[in-house]
């Protein structure tokens, strides 16, 4: 997990000490950091993280924070550069990450049925992510029906019916082709009918840039009335993921977002950046294909698998 992120800040640390070191070695009472140096230095923090998947904003406002901490700086004999330029980014990622939102905090003061949208493109684990969610509450006392709004595709409609089916949870659904709003209507009806404590509501997947899917995204979420909007991102998918996130959160409303295949996620820069671009938090983070394997996001844990700890 993160192994190429891993890498490139290992190696920047490491060219940190080489590239700056040299700067204040010659005196044996220490030196300030040179401007100049730092830029030729952050330069090749640019080109690394890009290799990672850092979104080019991300890079700017790392690159930002490193600068003002660094320049003018004075450095005793033998200091590790390298240290003070990872404690700044740490720093730096940490704030960009920790959005202070507490998912069961939410749930628990959420009025009843609590609703709760889906959104995102074919192929990211979306179905698969409300069918761990359900089973995270259902295993925290919740009682959960899900909405089949994604008429457009049969076998989004089989789909989400077998998890329900294998989870035993009340799957609400309409023929394919029918209107994804009046499912999400059914749904909370039936939720309200029987006092269940959350719906989860499925979505249809085509392509972000595709204004019928953005339409019928904004048409689900006026009757839904959802008290939680989630972007599921791959986190494979790199920029990619950013750009989906950006389209749905300016076309439709994104309240927090949840990446999938974290486990296999060699990179690491998707994470971050789509937190940075769209200014929403991370509930969960996919760690597999089992139900169980939905792991409610830790900054800490984040940061610290980031710099090999």
């Amino acid at each position: 997990m993160f192994k190429l992120l891993k890498e490139k800040i290992k190696n920047l640390r490491k060219k940190a000490n080489e590239d700056l070191g040299e700067d204040f070695t010659t005196s044996s009472i220490g030196k300030k950091l040179k401007e100049e140096k730092i830029d030729d230095f952050l330069w090749d923090l640019e080109i690394s993280l890009m290799g990672a998947d850092v979104a080019v904003d991300v890079i700017e406002k790392l690159k930002e924070d490193i600068k003002k901490e660094l320049v003018g700086k004075k450095v005793k004999i033998g200091a590790d550069v390298g240290a003070i330029v990872e404690s700044t980014l740490k720093k730096s990622l940490k704030k960009i990450l920790d959005k202070k939102f507490d998912f069961d905090e939410f749930i628990e003061n959420c009025e009843r049925p609590c609703v709760i949208m889906f959104l995102g493109v074919n192929g990211t684990g979306k179905t698969t992510v409300i069918a761990k969610l359900a089973k995270y509450l259902m295993d925290r006392g919740r009682s959960v029906v899900i909405a089949a709004s994604d008429t457009f595709r049969a076998g989004a409609i089989e789909q989400i019916s077998i998890h329900g089916e294998n989870l035993g949870v009340k799957v609400i659904k309409h023929q394919a082709g029918g209107d994804p709003a009046a499912v999400a209507y059914d749904a909370i009806e039936h939720a309200k009918a029987k006092h269940r404590d959350v719906v989860l509501i499925d979505t249809a997947g085509r392509m972000q840039t595709n204004r019928n899917l953005m339409d019928e995204m904004k048409k689900i979420k006026r009757v839904a009335k959802p008290h939680l909007t989630v972007f599921v991102g791959d986190s494979l998918a790199g920029n990619d993921a950013i750009e989906q996130a950006r389209a749905f959160d300016s076309e439709v409303g994104v309240d927090a977002i949840i990446l999938t295949k974290i486990d296999a996620d060699a990179k690491g820069g998707a994470a971050v950046s789509i937190a940075y671009e769209i200014g929403k938090p991370i509930l969960f983070l996919g760690t597999g294909q089992e139900y169980d394997d939905l792991m409610k996001f830790d900054v800490d844990w984040f940061i610290n698998r980031i710099f090999g700890e």
